[in-house]
């Protein structure tokens, strides 16, 4: 208990003379998790924003996997957004949906091969913290954030497992407001996923009254 009064001690000292830019990237993230949550297409203009500006932060501080990855989350907002509205046969948007265990078992396989490879060129040719675990949020959260794109329900399960592993990156590295915006990030992801599970549940409930 002592610790977590610490840590958030610690945070609040930081909030006071925090720099401006990570204040507005995390208000910003915080847009657009509420938005994906509730669907809303326009959370892919606060992650554009967001990402942007973590881009430049976590160079500064040497992840430099968490910097490139949100390079990649730059584009992916964009695709996002676009698959969000012009996407599916009907060009009118996609619809949330859900993979079978099976497909996830290979994607986490193949996300987690391709972990440990990035992981060795980072311990060996880089001066990146914490290289393994770098490259392991990194390779997931791209694979993760393609599936938000697609809007696959299970998109929020992995989301808990990747945001837990970045607290403990982000509390590394003193980023204490990005860290405890992780904390709530789990909690927001655990919503989501029901939140999303009802959706898919009401678009399949037309469905079986044909039947």
């Amino acid at each position: 208990m002592a610790e977590m009064w610490q840590l958030l001690s610690q945070a609040f000292s930081e909030a006071q003379g925090m720099n401006l830019w990570e204040g507005i990237a995390v208000l910003l993230a915080l847009a657009y998790l509420l938005l994906a949550m509730k669907a809303s297409v326009w959370c892919w203009g606060a992650a554009l924003a967001s990402t942007a500006i973590y881009t430049v932060l976590f160079w500064q501080v040497s992840l430099l996997m968490e910097s490139v990855l949100n390079v990649y989350y730059m584009a992916m907002a964009v695709y996002g957004y676009w698959l969000w509205r012009r996407g599916g046969d009907k060009q009118q948007g996609i619809a949330v949906c859900t993979w079978h265990w099976q497909r996830h078992l290979a994607l986490i396989g193949i996300t987690a091969l391709a972990s440990l490879g990035v992981g060795w060129l980072m311990a060996n040719n880089t001066t990146a913290a914490f290289p393994y675990l770098d490259a392991a949020t990194t390779c997931f959260a791209v694979m993760t954030t393609w599936l938000v794109a697609q809007k696959v329900l299970e998109n929020w399960l992995y989301w808990v497992v990747i945001d837990s592993v970045s607290i403990y990156l982000y509390l590394s590295k003193g980023l204490m407001l990005t860290s405890l915006l992780f904390v709530l990030y789990v909690i927001l992801a655990v919503s989501g996923y029901f939140l999303w599970r009802a959706d898919w549940q009401a678009s399949r409930q037309p469905l079986a009254e044909g039947h």
